[in-house]
């Protein structure tokens, strides 16, 4: 007996390549989206060590205009 994901996949196989566009952007709205990304992890990663070797700049020097 197949998994409901291979059941999934199966149907998604059969639909035109037009259809399965918009099917992904159904599933998508699924997703959590405050799931960090690899490209998230690794910014996080580069700001942990700046911050651990102490490389941070002050709230008060940053030009917000």
């Amino acid at each position: 007996m197949a998994t409901l994901a291979m059941q999934i996949n199966n149907v998604v196989e059969n639909l035109y390549e037009q259809d399965q566009a918009l099917v992904l952007e159904i599933v998508k709205r699924f997703l959590p989206d405050d799931v960090a990304t690899e490209d998230d992890l690794a910014a996080i990663a580069i700001a942990r060590d700046e911050y651990r070797r102490g490389e941070t700049i002050s709230e008060e020097d940053i030009d917000w205009s």
